[in-house]
């Protein structure tokens, strides 16, 4: 197993065990899948694209990984049905991220984008919109 996913996997084990001391003095359920959410998921998402897709992550990596939300399901703090590790780091991958920032105008980071560029350029009409699928003689 790669150092890295050994250090995620627990880190991610001690979180869970805070967690459940929060349990034992009373934190309610809601909460407490709050905290795991915000804590143990931020761990196992942060920079997850750069080595779950990659040869970084093999198969062993990927199930330890898996493990950390199958232990969340099992002390409840984690929905049976909901999504899996891989399933989470595709939907939190970079472009989705990316996306999200460029037309989420309240998004904290939007604000540093650079301005669009509106060009008024006065160009001929074309046949069809890509100029690739021209048909006409070469």
């Amino acid at each position: 197993m790669s150092e890295h996913v050994q250090d995620v996997v627990v880190k991610c084990a001690q979180s869970l065990h805070v967690i459940r001391e929060l349990r034992r003095h009373g934190m309610n359920d809601l909460a407490l899948q709050a905290v795991n959410t915000s804590v143990v998921f931020a761990k196992l998402l942060y920079a997850s694209s750069a080595w779950w897709g990659f040869a970084f992550a093999t198969a062993d990596d990927r199930n330890r990984i898996e493990a950390v939300i199958r232990r969340g399901v099992r002390v409840g703090l984690y929905p049976a049905d909901g999504p899996t590790a891989a399933q989470l780091i595709q939907e939190h991958n970079d472009d989705t991220l990316f996306n999200f920032l460029l037309h989420c105008k309240q998004h904290v980071l939007h604000g540093l984008l650079p301005a669009e560029n509106d060009h008024d350029y006065k160009l001929r009409p074309r046949p069809q919109p890509l100029p690739f699928l021209h048909h006409g003689p070469s």
